[in-house]
């Protein structure tokens, strides 16, 4: 069975959740566009002093690592660019 990039995606988000339901968090899946992911945080996350940290060093290290495919995450309002 062949995997959506959409279910590749979320198959990652999964792994990442724990950790941010530590702190009352969550992340949600809006959509992919061609190597593009558009993400949003939920819960707690959504008004995290330091969003940057998590974004950084949590889900686009966790998006990088398993999909690379991907070379751009939207994080509500953040851009990212992976570095390759």
């Amino acid at each position: 069975m062949v995997k959506t990039r959409e279910q590749e995606v979320e198959n990652v988000l999964e792994m990442i959740r724990p950790a941010l339901a530590l702190d009352m968090g969550d992340i949600k899946l809006v959509k992919v566009e061609d190597d593009t992911v558009y993400l949003e945080l939920l819960g707690a996350c959504s008004t995290c002093p330091v969003p940057d940290i998590t974004m950084k060093d949590v889900i686009i290290v966790a998006i990088k690592n398993f999909l690379p495919w991907v070379k751009k995450v939207h994080i509500g309002q953040h851009k990212f660019e992976i570095q390759t």
